[in-house]
């Protein structure tokens, strides 16, 4: 492989339904800034079906190109179909990199993908960075998250990474940014297509996701037990916030995996975190550290939680939030 041939940086922009994910923003973004770095242009990979229409709007986010395949085979993600066509984008295109969210659909897709054009897949990263040599650096927890490792793929293109939503910023929509919208005719396979979908059940939870949340109330170990997280879902409700909860809590079955904030949960940006009862360990720190404003509840004065709010509260977590849930609703 003559890697001297490859060039670019390719985002897989993810829709469903026809509409494009936040984390396609977000990657778009971080690949605008890798590409600036060093002098290089960002290719948007668009798949689905009555979603060209959409296609510009990716170019005001940062995508210098926007190869865009617009066919009734892809108006449902289905492993094969995307993958056939990500994997002609690659041979035709030789694209150096290649971003996707770490997303239910980038998770399935990546590792696929990978496969079969035999290169890397650093998956799950929280960090994407260039190289002093021009490698792409991946970052990603590994060992149950008590260690950071950082990933490059020297000898194959294109270097890939899965990366998890909340972890990158998008850039500002700039509606004159100059770029294409190119159609791309994909060849399909279709005696490879050996799974359909017959029905699409969606689940109603009445829940936000957390990444999308102004304003969370998290809960850790402190809690104690489940008198203690009912109290913090009542607080919940009287602030119009969502829940979360440290590793400790959805170990303990509490609350779900998709509640969880850190490094092997979510990262998360809201206005407003509170911590209650969690002591800050750097798995829980590195998800919800970069949070507008952070108030920490804990009996520990020397918990790390307070290394990195901005209001701290000692003291023993259920009383102070009965106590903050009376006050509010008065």
């Amino acid at each position: 492989m003559n890697i001297e041939e490859y060039k670019g940086i390719y985002v897989f922009i993810e829709q469903r339904e026809g509409v494009i994910q936040g984390v396609a923003l977000e990657l778009l973004g971080q690949a605008r800034r890798l590409a600036d770095e060093k002098n290089d242009k960002v290719y948007a990979m668009f798949l689905g079906h009555n979603i060209a229409d959409k296609a510009k709007s990716l170019i005001a986010y940062g995508a210098d190109e926007v190869i865009c395949a617009d066919e009734p085979e892809l108006a449902d993600y289905l492993t094969e179909q995307y993958t056939q066509v990500i994997c002609q984008i690659i041979e035709e295109r030789k694209p150096e990199s290649m971003l996707i969210g770490a997303t239910t659909i980038g998770r399935d897709l990546g590792p696929r993908v990978s496969a079969r054009v035999a290169t890397g897949l650093t998956a799950d990263c929280t960090k994407i960075e260039n190289g002093d040599t021009g490698e792409l650096r991946m970052t990603r927890p590994a060992f149950g998250g008590n260690l950071m490792a950082t990933i490059v793929c020297k000898e194959h293109r294109p270097q890939m990474a899965t990366v998890r939503p909340g972890v990158m910023f998008a850039i500002d929509a700039d509606e004159s940014r100059a770029g294409e919208v190119v159609e791309f005719k994909p060849k399909f396979e279709t005696s490879k297509f050996k799974v359909k979908l017959l029905e699409t059940v969606k689940e109603d939870t009445g829940l936000i996701d957390i990444t999308e949340a102004r304003i969370l109330v998290s809960g850790g170990r402190g809690l104690g037990n489940k008198e203690g997280f009912e109290a913090l879902e009542g607080l919940a409700e009287t602030l119009d916030a969502e829940v979360s909860a440290s590793r400790a809590m959805v170990d303990s079955g509490y609350i779900g995996h998709e509640r969880q904030v850190g490094q092997t949960g979510k990262t998360v940006r809201p206005n407003l975190y509170f911590a209650f009862g969690i002591s800050g360990a750097i798995q829980h720190v590195a998800g919800m550290e970069e949070s507008e404003l952070i108030v920490a509840v804990n009996k520990d004065k020397d918990a790390p939680i307070f290394q990195v709010a901005d209001l701290g509260i000692v003291g023993d977590a259920k009383q102070i939030i009965k106590k903050l849930n009376e006050r509010l609703n008065k």
